[in-house]
């Protein structure tokens, strides 16, 4: 990797109220800093996760029995349509950007993103478009759902459908600016010294999204404004009594909704990589290789959207076609846990909570990722469509994956963004809680669908209740392990231990400024004096109470 070694290391300079932080008040206000956007991207998705928590409790709570005992079937349809939006739009993809929008141009040396204000207007789009997703589902619950397709001519509900479309339409728009943002960002604003193989591998991860994102959203938002007209003006584009054809509408949406799947899991795997090599103290095994196989995801992405349409009368050659392309993106995904865990293979591990959530995002991924090649196979994909067994492997995906990897972001950039630490005894149980919880929940629900309790229905075959009744006691252990995280965000974040500028003696360029970072970030235009990940398991010593100065003389001296 390029290095430019500096003749002088400087010291972080200690951070003042003057030069970064803020008042609380600014995180309310239409701040065009990118930290300030960042945390409002990350405080407002985690409660819509909350929310988004407690529907599927509602859920949960519904399927513990096999009788409608708790709620009735049409709001359990609306309480798992409106759940499973909450989570995607409103969780995982802002938080991805909200991550971004905070490191991003501190890693690339930057002062502020491409576009401020256009930054600004992307994350206020987010509250506006959240508080019209819900109130959707207190007008009539949208009937079509995120993945069901009924004729037309049954949805009754044309007010719920029309707000819950409206609302996707305005979250939408907020992820191609922000999208347009991270690329002109990490494009154009990199200091000199930084050439493209020179960047932390979450800028290659962001790049990766942002196409996926370009290129997708606009079908999906032509498809939700096609079926809107279809509701409104009366128009048969899908409504096949009017001669119109669902399934073009089912292409259209899943040609967004699976790429959407790596526009959630992308940038979680760009903070993995930045993680595991700091808290394993040895250098990312295959660099080019994982900032290539991002690439190498998005594209394939695209083209691999109709192995969810297997029941939909697909040609046996597209069939054929699909199923290859689905195998085939197991390839460069394949590549960055191999990666990942060479990492950390031999390293001296630090086992903090960001470890331990890192390790754990590895693991219940690759779970994710095994009953997907399962799922790529035409002849078991048609067993098990629309069973739990999808569920589950959805859930392993993007809980076992994205949220234990934006919980593992959020313990180990914690000290960067409020200058404290959090406790390490609570996020670890945290984590105990949350992994328990976790597969409890959802592991058995691969044998439930197995056995063919299908999803999207409240009621069900007796004989599946003792496993439903564990997969919602698991679920309860879920919603109990945010309150840990709630509780030491906040009182950390208030009386935390200060934290040093570099608590964890990382590399990368956002840790050679103060925490939390000055107002335009640095003191002067920072150099670049190593690659990201250029640690030495024999040659730099494991101390951290060691400061930024003398870490630098070391790894300069080693090298």
């Amino acid at each position: 990797m390029t290095t430019a070694e500096m003749e002088t290391s400087p010291q972080p300079a200690p951070h003042s109220p003057e030069e970064g932080g803020g008042n609380w008040r600014e995180y309310f206000s239409f701040s065009t800093d990118h930290k300030v956007i960042g945390i409002q991207y990350l405080v407002t998705s985690f409660i819509f996760y909350l929310i988004g928590g407690l529907l599927a409790e509602g859920v949960r709570t519904e399927l513990a029995t096999p009788d409608p005992d708790f709620v009735s079937p049409d709001l359990y349809n609306g309480l798992f349509t409106v759940h499973a939006t909450v989570m995607i739009f409103l969780w995982i993809v802002p938080v991805g950007a909200g991550f971004a929008n905070y490191l991003i141009p501190l890693m690339i040396g930057a002062r502020d993103m491409a576009f401020p204000r256009l930054n600004a207007v992307a994350f206020w789009m987010i509250p506006p478009g959240g508080i019209l997703l819900l109130s959707s589902f207190f007008f009539d619950p949208p009937a079509a759902g995120w993945t069901s397709y009924p004729p037309l001519s049954l949805i009754t509900n044309e007010a719920g459908q029309l707000i819950w479309i409206l609302s996707l339409l305005v979250l939408g728009t907020s992820s191609i600016l922000g999208a347009i943002n991270f690329f002109t960002t990490i494009m154009l604003m990199r200091i000199p010294d930084m050439k493209l193989n020179d960047m932390p591998l979450i800028c290659w991860a962001m790049l990766a999204t942002s196409g996926l994102i370009l290129i997708a959203t606009p079908v999906l938002a032509g498809a939700l404004i096609l079926l809107a007209f279809d509701l409104i003006a009366g128009t048969a584009f899908f409504n096949p009594t009017g001669g119109g054809d669902p399934i073009v509408y089912q292409h259209m949406f899943w040609f967004y909704s699976h790429p959407a799947v790596y526009i959630m899991i992308l940038p979680v795997f760009g903070l993995i990589s930045e993680i595991l090599p700091v808290h394993s103290r040895k250098p990312i095994f295959g660099y080019q290789a994982i900032a290539y196989s991002s690439l190498a995801i998005s594209f394939l992405g695209l083209i691999v959207w109709a192995h969810h349409m297997f029941t939909s009368g697909t040609p046996g050659w597209l069939r054929m076609f699909f199923m290859i392309a689905t195998m085939a993106i197991a390839v460069p995904t394949g590549i960055k846990v191999f990666s990942w865990v060479a990492t950390i293979w031999g390293g001296k591990l630090r086992l903090n909570s960001a470890m331990f959530f890192s390790i754990g995002f590895v693991s219940m991924f690759v779970i994710g990722g095994l009953s997907g090649i399962m799922l790529a196979s035409v002849p078991f994909d048609i067993h098990v469509h629309d069973t739990y067994f999808v569920v589950a492997h959805l859930h392993y995906v993007l809980f076992g994956g994205s949220v234990f990897g934006i919980y593992a972001g959020l313990y180990h950039w914690f000290p960067k963004m409020t200058g404290r630490m959090l406790n390490e005894f609570w996020g670890k149980v945290h984590f105990a809680l949350t992994l328990i919880g976790f597969n409890l929940c959802f592991l058995p629900m691969h044998w439930l669908g197995l056995q063919g309790m299908p999803r999207r229905v409240a009621l069900y075959d007796p004989k599946f209740a003792t496993v439903n009744m564990i997969c919602t006691v698991g679920s309860f252990i879920l919603a109990i392990s945010t309150i840990p995280f709630i509780i030491n965000a906040i009182w950390s974040w208030n009386r935390g231990t200060k934290a040093k500028a570099n608590p964890w003696r990382a590399l990368t360029l956002e840790w050679l400024t103060s925490s939390p970072p000055p107002v335009e970030n640095f003191l002067e235009e920072p150099v670049l004096w190593s690659g990201p990940y250029e640690y030495g398991i024999d040659t730099v010593s494991y101390d951290t109470e060691q400061s930024v100065e003398e870490l630098l003389a070391e790894v300069k001296g080693s090298n």
